[in-house]
């Protein structure tokens, strides 16, 4: 159905090709996953498939696509429309309509199909991504997450033959992303639809591959197999597999289910152990409640010269721009992270955030109510949920873009909707989930220079940051021709500028692989370290799992669960991570604990 024929593209001024050596055939009716890390061409390649490489993005586009017989070099885009159906990373970007059940139904008036038969395949649609609800919603006032979904609905409704699918889980909660990966399992192995598409977040879609096409670097020749040959090799892989690799099971388990069947040894080894690395202890006395350990946080204080260096692999503290290392954070205790009351605790710091019975309403949507909330220096917080549970909506109320109609916010004592922005600047910070809707210069240094003048700090500070964020680009750089990685580490920059003690950041992770989720943790983890607050909402919930001290559940605007991340996630099977799930009932919540332990 597709096939690629030694295929290279090269962009108008790069100083070689972005991909080259594609040569592979994509049959009808399979799903092949592309895989590999981040700026390796799989957006490219993708783009080849509709044509929109060479003919939208410009560039040289050498060898041959076919889709279904077409040759891509000589149809355009438009003429390609009744065979392909495209959703990029942007679902924004692809919107012509103003309302979901417009939109679905713009592609089919498009090719010009009857009114009953655009009628009948609006309300299938309407069902099966669970938009039937939102049919009459302006696309606006959507989530994120309801946003992705309705660009995949707008694809589904002409019938194509070829999905070409660019990230398409990437804004959807666990449950969702289920139900959409469902449904185009089903689209396959039923009508024969074939698929191409590109996820960093394997642990979702590895076991849906009928086969994986590995991009291993830039420029690179693919490497094609099945998805447990390629994960043997892969640069990229998913909890499972790291897991996996670390027992040295073979072949490697693609399934949270393969590899449970084969954890039985490895459960046994970690029984005697404790997610910190301890051995177990004794149980308590009767009413004598044992904190929940949390790694990298302390339960109390060491004595005198007992404190020990990083352990091997783990990063200290970011640098203070300007090269100066802080002076050592404090060490934390559980006081501020849990509920329960220890005489031996010291009593919680000053708050950074401090919400109080508050409401939301957009419209006629109500769309947070009755929500009680702090953060405390050096804590973490992931909120999470369905997609509009209301989590951005709760973001923008600590940043002051929504006014409460009911109850308070307070941010370092200022009430953020009332305060300049200026003032503002210097006491929270939002990374948005676009983080190039807070960029808009021509170049990083211009960007550089508005955060500085706009936080009031001295010339270089934002440049300093970045350089440690982000070392190796040019001042003169467009933010449009970074990274999904790049743009986000820019952005972030660009907010800690002033320095917020208050960081807010929305879905962090789309458009990111392993490594530099990674580079992420370790930077949020060092801001910590120096007593900034983090809020972060997500559906990531390995990164919850690896960063966050607190997790916090919505569900239709309430919180439905606040808690210690470990006590949290291990009681839920929609946002437990895929250790947890394997290890169960023991509390294992990422590879890197067990491999702490073990070692």
């Amino acid at each position: 159905m597709i096939r690629f024929e030694d295929v290279s593209v090269t962009y108008d001024g790069a100083a070689g090709p972005t991909v080259q050596g594609v040569d592979f055939e994509v049959p009808e009716g399979e799903l092949v996953l592309l895989v590999g890390p981040s700026g390796v061409g799989k957006s490219t390649v993708l783009g080849a498939v509709s044509g929109l490489v060479p003919h939208f993005t410009g560039g040289t586009l050498r060898g041959r696509v076919t889709v279904a017989g077409r040759d891509t070099r000589t149809h355009k885009p438009r003429e390609l429309a009744d065979v392909v159906g495209t959703v990029g990373q942007d679902p924004l970007s692809h919107f012509v309509t103003d309302t979901v059940e417009d939109e679905l139904a713009y592609g089919m008036e498009s090719l010009g199909l009857a009114p009953a038969v655009m009628r009948r395949r609006v309300e299938e649609t309407l069902d099966l991504l669970s938009l039937a609800d939102l049919r009459d919603r302006p696309i606006s006032t959507l989530s994120g997450g309801q946003q992705q979904r309705v660009a995949i609905g707008s694809v589904l409704t002409p019938h194509p033959k070829v999905l070409v699918l660019d990230e398409p889980t990437s804004a959807l909660d666990p449950a969702a992303a289920e139900e959409v990966l469902a449904i185009l399992q089903r689209l396959v192995h039923d009508l024969g639809t074939t698929v191409l598409m590109a996820e960093h977040r394997l642990e979702r879609v590895i076991q849906y591959a009928d086969q994986v096409a590995l991009l291993p670097a830039p420029g690179a020749a693919p490497v094609l197999g099945t998805p447990s040959e390629i994960m043997s090799v892969s640069p990229v892989y998913p909890p499972v597999v790291d897991l996996g690799r670390l027992a040295g099971w073979s072949p490697l388990p693609l399934t949270v289910r393969d590899a449970r069947r084969r954890a039985g040894a490895l459960r046994e080894r970690l029984a005697t152990l404790t997610p910190d690395g301890t051995a177990t202890a004794t149980a308590p006395p009767p009413g004598v409640e044992t904190p929940v350990p949390i790694p990298g946080v302390e339960s109390s204080p060491p004595a005198p010269g007992d404190e020990s260096p990083p352990a091997p692999g783990e990063e200290s503290p970011l640098p203070a721009p300007g090269g100066e290392s802080p002076p050592p954070a404090p060490p934390r205790r559980l006081g501020f992270l849990s509920r329960r009351t220890h005489p031996d605790v010291t009593p919680p710091p000053a708050h950074t955030a401090v919400i109080q019975s508050l409401a939301v309403r957009h419209g006629r949507v109500e769309a947070l109510r009755r929500i009680d909330l702090t953060a405390a220096p050096g804590e973490t917080i992931a909120l999470m949920g369905r997609n509009g549970a209301g989590k951005s909506t709760l973001l923008a109320a600590l940043v002051g873009l929504v006014e409460p109609t009911a109850g308070s916010v307070r941010v370092g004592g200022a009430v953020p909707h009332r305060t300049a922005p200026r003032e503002l600047v210097r006491r929270v910070g939002l990374v948005p989930q676009e983080p190039r809707d807070l960029l808009y210069a021509d170049t990083v240094a211009a960007e550089c220079a508005a955060a500085d003048a706009d936080a009031g700090a001295g010339p270089g500070t934002c440049r300093a940051l970045v350089s440690e964020l982000l070392p190796g680009i040019d001042d003169d750089t467009h933010p449009r021709d970074l990274s999904e990685g790049q743009r986000l580490a820019l952005a972030l920059a660009v907010v800690l500028t002033a320095r917020p003690p208050l960081l807010l950041l929305d879905e962090p992770t789309r458009g990111l692989d392993y490594a530099a989720k990674a580079r992420l943790v370790t930077v949020l983890r060092g801001l910590a370290a120096e007593g900034h607050s983090i809020v972060l909402a997500t559906h990531d919930v390995e990164l919850a799992a690896d960063l966050a001290h607190r997790v916090v559940v919505l569900a239709d605007g309430e919180v439905v669960a606040d808690g210690l991340t470990a006590e949290v996630v291990v009681a839920s099977p929609s946002f437990a991570p895929q250790v947890t799930k394997v290890l169960a009932p023991q509390p294992w919540l990422t590879v890197a604990q067990v491999r702490e332990a073990l070692s």
